[in-house]
This record gives structure tokens, C-alpha cells and sequence, in this order.
């Protein structure tokens, strides 16, 4: 059996233990702050804005690191079993990581936040081997769905706070439909002969469909798969054959392919240029606006139509992109 077939089966399992409801009788008091663990950046984003002062929530995997080849530590699993709840992206993302929630997920509540949303909306790529790629954050849309996961899945654990989970699910949701339509506005800036995306890996698809625009992945999905020669050669063809003027590096991922397009396309006569990085499987530096999921949407959609000839405000949506 293949390996991304077991772990599909062992993310699954998890699914399973958790989707039971807890038993009442064996679940402590819900003082606040209540301890939530989280994998993802942009998972411990949308469960921080909507938890609020109720809870204290951690997150795992921090910026640049790719949650796809990252396995658990010591200290991780320590944090894990003490949360009072745990959310992950699932999808088989942090696939190093299922045996790790498994064992949690029999000690606590573990919740995957796109779990419910429907199957005809996720995509599932041939070379993905039948399964969905997992990256449904770059579709804002899809990420408000499972923002509504999580105040629903906070409203179960802490009953007496539910109006507030909803109260602030509602302001996350207008900041979310904001978001959304700003990158359907500036990615339609960008001229249709020039609305390709070629980024370091295959994590765009979502971001592709929603907001109209070709992508081209150098890696697969999942950045365990290796770009071959063959690749890089069919790349750099379109690059030159397209006139593309820009292409894209990702803060989680290595650039050395991206620059093996760049010195391809130049051999062949065309030059091309880094038109920013981008964030992919990872936000930004904790603290700053890009750090946040807001914030990194933002960034990603700003940089790509500045670089392939949309028009965009220098400093994003809100005016609080970094200079």
C-alpha cells in the first residue's frame, strides 16, 4: 500500500475518534482561558480571532516551515496532550503528523476544520493519487467555511459561549468577504494573456480557480514530490513561449527550481524575473500583518498582480503590507 494511502486511512481514523460528541461526564469544567493547540498558522489564525479571551491557542508549525514534511516533536505531542481541544488543517497536510493526532485524538478532542466542507467543492488532482488537495485557504470563500466549523465546534466545547463565537465568527466573515472580493478585483487587473502563476509548488489550484487565473506548479502538491528535468524543460517552454514576465518563490519552500526556470528561460533567449515570494504552506513573521491570514492573502494577491501587470495599491487592501 502506498505511503499517502496510509496516511489518508490514519487521518480518517482521526476523523472518527473525533467525530463522536465527548462525554460530559469525564470533561473538565470550561473555565477561561481553556487551552486550544493548533498545527498550521492559518488554522491558529481563524481559531484565535474567533475563540477571543476565551481561550489560550498555540500553534505548531510556524512561519517558513512546510507543514508537509513536518513531523511532531517531543514538545509538540506534550502541548497537544495538554490542550483542551485541537484543530489541524487536515486533508492529509500534515500527513507526518497522523500518528501523532491519533494518539491525542483518544485523550482529547482533535478536529480537522475542513471536514465539513462539501466534497464537490475540493479538488482532487490525478498526480494527488485520488485525494484532495488539502490547500482550501487560497480560496477565501472555502477558508470562511471552516472559520465556521470552528465557531460551531467552539459553541459544542463551551455551550455558555456560544453568542460570543458567533458574535465574532460574523466579524471575521465581513473582513473574509472583503478579502475575497479584493483578490477577484485585483486578479482581473492583471491582462488574460498574462495571468499565469508559476509558483515554486502545486498550492495555488484553489486560489487559481477562485480568482481566475492559470497556476503552474514546479512540484507537485505535496512538496515530498520531486520536479524532475522534464518538468523544468516543459516549464521554461511556457515561459517562452508565453512571454511570461514573472514567477514566484514561496517562503516555505526552496527556490532552487525556481531559479532553474529563470537560467532555462534566459538560455532560450526570454528573461524572466522573481516577481516576489509568496505564502504558500506558511504565513508570515508572527506579529506583523502578514503574519496573520488576512494578511497573508492580502500580500499574495497584491504581489502577484503588481508583478504580472495588474494594478494593486502598493501596500495591499488595507494599507498595512510591509514596505
Amino acid at each position: 500500500m502506498h505511503i499517502g494511502t496510509c496516511l489518508q486511512m490514519a487521518l480518517s481514523i482521526v476523523v472518527l475518534v473525533t467525530a463522536a460528541p465527548a462525554d460530559e461526564s469525564k470533561s473538565p469544567p470550561r473555565r477561561a482561558p481553556y487551552r486550544i493547540v493548533c498545527t498550521v498558522g492559518m488554522v491558529t489564525d481563524i481559531v484565535h480571532r474567533i475563540a477571543g479571551d476565551r481561550a489560550r491557542v498555540e500553534g505548531l508549525i510556524g512561519e517558513g516551515v512546510d507543514p508537509h514534511l513536518y513531523q511532531a516533536t517531543r514538545s509538540d505531542i506534550a502541548s497537544l496532550l495538554a490542550a483542551d481541544v485541537v484543530f489541524y488543517n487536515g486533508l492529509m497536510l500534515e500527513g507526518k503528523m497522523a500518528d501523532a493526532l491519533i494518539k491525542v485524538a483518544r485523550k482529547r478532542p482533535v478536529y480537522a476544520v475542513t471536514e465539513l466542507i462539501d466534497e464537490s467543492l475540493l479538488l482532487e488532482p490525478p498526480e494527488f493519487e485520488g485525494h484532495s488537495d488539502p490547500h482550501v485557504w487560497m480560496d477565501v470563500s472555502l477558508w470562511k467555511r471552516c472559520a465556521a466549523m470552528v465557531a460551531r465546534t467552539l459553541g459544542e466545547f463551551d455551550p455558555g459561549s456560544v453568542e460570543r463565537y458567533q458574535g465574532n465568527l460574523r466579524t471575521l466573515a465581513e473582513e473574509l468577504d472583503r478579502l475575497h472580493e479584493y483578490a477577484r478585483r485585483t486578479i482581473a487587473t492583471i491582462p488574460r494573456a498574462h495571468r499565469v502563476l508559476v509558483t515554486a509548488h502545486d498550492a495555488f489550484n484553489y486560489f487559481g480557480r477562485a480568482y481566475d487565473i492559470e497556476v503552474i506548479g514546479i512540484q507537485g502538491i505535496s512538496t515530498e514530490s520531486e520536479a524532475g528535468i522534464a518538468d523544468i524543460n516543459r516549464i521554461v517552454a511556457t515561459l517562452v513561449d508565453r512571454k511570461v514576465r514573472a514567477v514566484f518563490v514561496e517562503s516555505s519552500v526552496s527556490d532552487k527550481n525556481v531559479k532553474a526556470l529563470l537560467e532555462g528561460a534566459a538560455s532560450r533567449g526570454h528573461q524572466v524575473r522573481i516577481g516576489g515570494t509568496l505564502y504558500s504552506d506558511a504565513m508570515g513573521k508572527a506579529g506583523t500583518y502578514e503574519g496573520t491570514y488576512v494578511g497573508m492573502i492580502d500580500h499574495n494577491v497584491t504581489t502577484i498582480a503588481r508583478a504580472l501587470g495588474g494594478e494593486a495599491p502598493a501596500r495591499g487592501m488595507q494599507g498595512k503590507l510591509s514596505e
